[in-house]
């Protein structure tokens, strides 16, 4: 279950709840409250096992990147190697492997600074959502132990 919908139903639970007056003070539905908190404990790890994926495909990515380059740079080397048996065509074949290598090194980067990129903004996105998760569990345990205290005791008269 995605942990976003969890919180909304945890916020919805708050929202819904009855207000105890002069008070700031809720009264929470226990078995629906703790029933949200252990789908939250279960759907956590597989917000972190999606961000270990995302993690993942950026090194899978990364990898594809080098070998492809490794792949374009060693048919440069071919094609180079075969252009210099001619003579005739041993300047035009250094100028059009250098290029093929520099194009190489341009799409490796592009390709790599792409993936960290995505890697970026993925691991962002799970961070701010984890930041408002424990924020929002923050708050509710505060809210618990507010009620555990027990009510200030009344004056007494003289």
């Amino acid at each position: 279950m995605d942990i976003l919908h969890l919180i909304d139903r945890l916020e919805e639970l708050f929202n819904n709840s009855r207000p105890i007056p002069l008070t700031h003070n809720v009264i929470v539905d226990e078995d629906k409250f703790l029933d949200i908190i252990d789908q939250m404990r279960i759907s956590v790890p597989e917000e972190v096992k999606k961000a270990q994926q995302v993690f993942s495909q950026k090194d899978r990515v990364m990898a594809q990147a080098q070998e492809e380059a490794n792949r374009t740079l060693q048919l440069a080397r071919e094609k180079a190697d075969a252009m210099i048996e001619k003579e005739v065509l041993v300047a035009d074949a250094q100028r059009r492997s250098s290029q093929i290598i520099d194009q190489a090194r341009v799409e490796a980067e592009d390709i790599k600074a792409g993936a960290d990129e995505y890697a970026l903004d993925a691991l962002m996105n799970l961070q701010k959502e984890l930041e408002h998760l424990s924020t929002q569990a923050q708050n509710g345990v505060q809210v618990l132990l507010q009620k555990r205290q027990p009510a200030d005791p009344m004056p007494e008269e003289k």
